[in-house]
This record gives structure tokens, sequence and C-alpha cells, in this order.
């Protein structure tokens, strides 16, 4: 599809779903060249309106909103930015056990339910609303822009996939051509399936390649090892996600692609987050995130330590995350963006680290294809997986008032589907999952070694 025509095919589609994405877009092209102050200026607008809406539909915000002595000033429109920190900070559990006083289900265009599992292995159900997916989606192509990848043009995905397409996924398969975006499953990477994807980006020729940081650092493993070096002309990117990319990873993938590779921060519940730059900064969505980094005792930390990330969603009026513990640990940078940008900069992050997993049949899968059928069975509060054997997978589960003999069978079902059927499910109803011995909370871990030729290691 000729770039023209498949941006114009997007736009069309947004429309039809009430989706401001490309108005948002074109803000964000506007609104980056802002100085710091003016930048932190609308970030108190779009604060005020944000809270605004929090304090006439969603109750729980509300009550907290008050009790702060917050509302005479959020009524008017005129809360400084500063005094945000006057309301106390919101948990994963909060969002839990509150979702039918926090959804403003009213929301223009209408809220819509969805699932994650986050960095403890804590599945939770929440819900979005158009701004928020157009603040994603419009964040994402500011960031592919300053790679020199405009809307239309040709991308390519390495990203999960359900095991058996429906027809909302085929529509979906064929939407995604349309736009021309071509997506390769990283929950079925078996050798013979990444020669297959290394051959389809031959013949695709994308200009950005976006994909989990693990799956595409294997890619590039694979193909190294086969001694294939990708004629890929028109690539002017590799866009990694949803996990922390080591610099070792970094420059497998830009040796093997050689292109520079640059990664974002997000998660779904809070969305697209930060995007790194020309030049190695990881800039902040100012536009659409209010980002504080506090220490253990919830206090802000000195300029330019590490901290937690406690992220407002300004874009979240469906379900609003109002300083919410995202559980990930960063660094603000003082520094100005060195491309001109009156945006944030974020120095470090140290997110979400999740292992492979292998099936019986060869196929190395992201550990999100398992996550995914655990946060989506209800009763399951917490969980952890652990790979022994590509024959033996033990799950350790926190169970909730849902959780009954279905939801057992449901979990097993959906393991053996991704794995085999042949695969010994061993599941654990535990009260409690305790870290690893570094403290930190990993939802996979497998103990199987990636064939010969596919180690990606420092």
């Amino acid at each position: 599809m000729m770039p023209w025509l498949a941006r114009s095919i997007y736009r069309a589609q947004e429309a039809a779903l009430k989706r401001p994405t490309f108005a948002y877009w074109q803000a964000l092209e506007r609104s980056q060249w802002l100085d710091r102050a003016a930048v932190e200026a609308l970030q108190a607008r779009k604060l005020n309106a944000l809270l605004g809406v929090a304090l006439a539909h969603s109750p729980w915000h509300a009550a907290r909103i008050r009790a702060a002595g917050l509302h005479e000033a959020v009524r008017a429109g005129e809360l400084p930015l500063a005094d945000l920190a006057r309301l106390p900070t919101m948990t994963k559990r909060d969002a839990r056990d509150n979702v039918d006083q926090l959804v403003w289900r009213g929301v223009p265009g209408g809220a819509f339910r969805y699932n994650t599992g986050g960095s403890s292995g804590e599945p939770l159900i929440f819900h979005f609303g158009r701004a928020r997916q157009a603040s994603d989606a419009a964040g994402r192509m500011r960031a592919r822009n300053w790679w020199g990848v405009a809307p239309g043009e040709r991308e390519a995905y390495l990203w999960g996939a359900p095991v058996e397409l429906n027809k909302t996924d085929r529509i979906k398969t064929l939407r995604d051509r349309l736009v021309n975006q071509l997506v390769l499953n990283a929950f079925a990477m078996s050798a013979p399936h990444m020669d297959d994807y290394l051959a389809a980006l031959q013949a695709w020729q994308p200009k950005c390649l976006y994909g989990y940081a693990s799956s595409v650092a294997l890619l590039a493993a694979h193909a190294e090892a086969r001694g294939i070096k990708p004629r890929l002309t028109a690539l002017r990117v590799v866009c990694t996600t949803g996990e922390p990319l080591y610099p070792h990873q970094r420059e497998l993938i830009g040796r093997v692609f050689g292109v520079p590779v640059a990664n974002e921060f997000g998660s779904r519940d809070i969305g697209f987050t930060a995007h790194e730059a020309p030049g190695g900064q990881m800039l902040l969505l100012s536009e659409s995130h209010i980002v504080e980094v506090l220490d253990e005792a919830g206090q802000p930390v000195a300029p330019g330590e590490a901290g937690e990330a406690v992220i407002t969603g300004l874009s979240s009026a469906a379900q609003p995350f109002i300083r919410y513990r995202t559980g990930d640990v960063l660094r603000l940078a003082p520094d100005a963006a060195t491309g001109g940008q009156g945006l944030h900069v974020i120095a470090e992050v140290s997110g979400r680290q999740t292992d492979f997993v292998l099936a019986a049949d060869g196929r190395v899968m992201h550990a999100l294809a398992v996550i995914y059928v655990l946060r989506a069975t209800p009763g399951v509060a917490q969980f952890k997986c652990v790979q022994h054997a590509v024959d033996r997978m033990e799950v350790q589960i926190v169970t909730d008032a849902q959780w009954n003999a279905a939801a057992g069978a449901a979990v097993v079902a959906g393991l053996r589907a991704r794995l085999g059927e042949g695969v010994a499910i061993e599941l654990k109803l535990l009260d409690t999952i305790p870290p690893e011995a570094s403290g930190k909370h990993r939802y996979v871990v497998s103990h199987v070694p990636l064939p010969a030729g596919l180690m990606v290691t420092a």
C-alpha cells in the first residue's frame, strides 16, 4: 500500500472509531517545541481537567480529592501542579478493588475493559477510553517521526498472537496490512519460523521493526547463528518495548540489522509513556503523563536519584490513574532534551524482566504467551509460572473469591494449548508468592536453556 493511502485508511479508521488520534498527533508535533515551563503549564491544565472528571464521575477519587481539601481549586480549574502531591498515591490493589467506584462508564466514546499482568504477576482489570487509545497511538507516531518513519510507511511487528485466529483476529490481520503493518508471531519462534520471519522482513522492507526487546534480540541471534545478514535497505530504526533493553541486546540488534535501536517505556494500564529519541535520551510523553519519582517512604527523591515511578495519566478519564504506583524504578534527568523539545527526560528505567518459555516442538515463546492465559482467568489474584522442563511447568497461584475448579481447568487447558497437550501442569494454590532472592518479583521463570546459538547473553 502506498504510504499516503495507508495513512488515509488509518485516519478513516480512527475517525470511524471516534478516536482523535490524528488530531492529537498533530497537537503533539507542535507542543513538543514548547519550552519546559509551557509544557508544565499544559500539564497543569490537563491535570485540572482530569481531576474535575474524577471529582464528578469517580467516587473513589472524589473522596480522596475532597479529603485532601483540593475540591474547590479543582472546580475552579486552578490547582497548581505542585499540589498534586497532596493526594495519596494509588496502588494496583486500589485499582483492582474499587473498579466500580473508579470507572466513568459514560465517558465520551465509551469505556473499554482490559486486563493485564503486572510486574509481580498480579492481574488487573481496568478500563480505558478513546482519549487514552489516541494518546498511545499518537505518541508512537510522533516518536517514529523522530526517526524518519512517517505514519503510513511500512512497519513490521514482532508481537504476540492468539493460538487460533478467530474472525476478529482475521479482520485485524487484514486491517494491519491495509495500514502497512506486518505482524510476526513472537509466540512461535522456532528456528524454521524465524527463518520465515527473516525472509518476510526482506520481502516487506519495513522502515521500522518493533517488538519485545528479548524477542527482537532472539531473532537477531538466530540470524547471526545462521550467518544471515538481513538486507533491509529501507529500515531506519528498530524500536523495542515491553521490558528492559540491555546493552548487549542493543549492540546485537544494531549489529545484525544495521540501524539504531530505540527503546520505549510504558505499560498496558498507564499507556505509552516515553520513547528514546535520536541522541540516546528517553523523552517523556509529557503531554499525557506526569511522572513523580518517590522513595520507599513515598517522598520525592533528590533530582537524578532512582525511585519508584508514580504516574498520573492525563488521558485516563475513563478510569483515572492518579498518582499511580507502577512498581517500575526510574531516574529523571534534570537535562533539557538535546533535540530542542521541552519534554521531560528519563535517565534510566529498570522495568520488568521476563524469560522465554520453550515448547516440546521447539517453539520459543515470549513469556507473555503464558501470562495471557493466567491474567484472563477469573479467580487469579497473583501468579508465577516456573518452567522446570519442556514438558513440566509449575504454576503458583494466589486465588480470590472467583476461583473454582473450572478456573483451574481453564489454566491447564490454556497452557497446554500454548506448550503442547503432553505438558504436565502442576497447580500450586498459595497464600502468598515470595519474591526472588534478589527481592524482585518475576512472573515467569524458565530453567530450560535456549537452543544452542540462540543464547543472548552479555
